[in-house]
Order: structure tokens, then sequence, then C-alpha cells
């Protein structure tokens, strides 16, 4: 009997995700959607500087940089949530009135991830193609809806 390697690597696929949903959820899958759009982002940036004859090194170092403050402010919201739910769960002399705790990074992430979208559709529109006038709109409606519910968490607009 012959090796079958397409079973095999099928098989490792699965396991592999399988493994990762089970460690890390919805919000494992929400940070590999927002780390596989920071990339493409950059590499469609870079490909519309190319076509445009705008590229630089400096401007490549200023999206690495970009790119590094969003990997700090996820890691920031991380923190605070656990400080939140930490504060919420074992300090009761604190009154901190949150709906639920945990809920900083999932916003941050989605904010982050339309924000990129937005980018790449500009990227794609700079090198040339045509974009429905419709796409960014409801890009920026669903940022606008996520900083409504970052607002809301404070217990009124900002």
């Amino acid at each position: 009997m012959e090796f079958d390697w397409m079973r095999a690597l099928k098989g490792a696929l699965t396991t592999v995700i399988g493994a990762f949903s089970a460690f890390w959820g919805w919000m494992g899958w929400l940070v590999v959607a927002w780390v596989v759009l920071m990339a493409l982002d950059y590499a469609t940036g870079t490909a519309a500087a190319l076509k445009g004859g705008s590229w630089s090194s400096r401007a490549a170092r200023e999206g690495i940089w970009h790119k590094t403050g969003e990997v700090v402010v996820v890691l920031v919201a991380a923190l605070g949530d656990t400080v939140l739910a930490t504060v919420v769960e074992q300090l009761p002399v604190v009154e901190l009135s949150l709906p639920q705790t945990g809920l900083l990074v999932p916003l941050v992430l989605v904010w982050y991830a339309l924000t990129e979208l937005g980018s790449i559709v500009e990227n794609a529109a700079a090198m040339g193609a045509p974009i429905p006038g419709w796409l960014l709109k409801l890009l920026a409606l669903g940022k606008d809806a996520v900083d409504g519910a970052g607002n809301g968490l404070g217990g009124g607009a900002s």
C-alpha cells in the first residue's frame, strides 16, 4: 500500500486547525485575520507605491513602525482586559460598571481589521482597481459602530 501524501497533509492541517481553535477559539482567528490583513495592507501599499513610482525605504520603514504600533496597542488592550477583569473579580471594594470583561481586545482587533480593510481597498484603487462606492462607506460604518461600542463601555460618549 502506497503512502497517501494528500490525505496525510489534510489530516495534519485539520489537526493543527482543530488544536488552534480548541486553544484560542474565535479570538485566535480574529488575531490571525488581523495579522493577515496587516501583511496584505503592507504588500498592497508597497505595490501601489511601486506602481506610482513613489516607493521609498523611508516610507516602507514608516509602514513597519505603524504596524508595530498597532501590535503595541493590541498588547495594551490585552493587559487592560486582564487588569480590569482582576479588578472586577478580585477587588469588590472598587465599583467598576462594565457589562462584561474581556471586551477591549476584540473591539481593538475589529477596529484595526476594519482600518486595514479600508487601507487595502485604497491601495487597490491606487493600483487601478475600480472600487464600489459603497464598500468604503460600509467599512467606515463598521468602524463607527465599533467606536460607538467602545465609547459605550465608559458609561457615555466621548
